[in-house]
């Protein structure tokens, strides 16, 4: 599995060979954020975009948005 990181997000990145589509989400939070693309560059402006569309409306509704999981589980980094 391939992840991708922005503004302190990370999201895990798989292939679907049937829909032949990359498709992202956002990793370490609990909120469901989703994208994809069929191409690297255009998963990569989809992830941006899905990241900052997720930090404007939390901003918009008051509700802060979740922080990623500080990347250490029981003194081992996860990535």
């Amino acid at each position: 599995m391939n992840m991708m990181r922005y503004r302190g997000y990370i999201a895990t990145i798989e292939f679907d060979n049937e829909d032949r589509i990359f498709i992202g989400h956002l990793a370490g939070i609990n909120d469901i954020i989703g994208f994809h693309g069929s191409s690297v560059d255009e998963l990569e402006t989809a992830f941006h975009e899905a990241v900052d569309e997720y930090i404007a409306i939390s901003e918009q509704t008051g509700r802060p948005a979740q922080r990623p999981y500080s990347g250490v589980i029981l003194g081992h980094p996860l990535i």
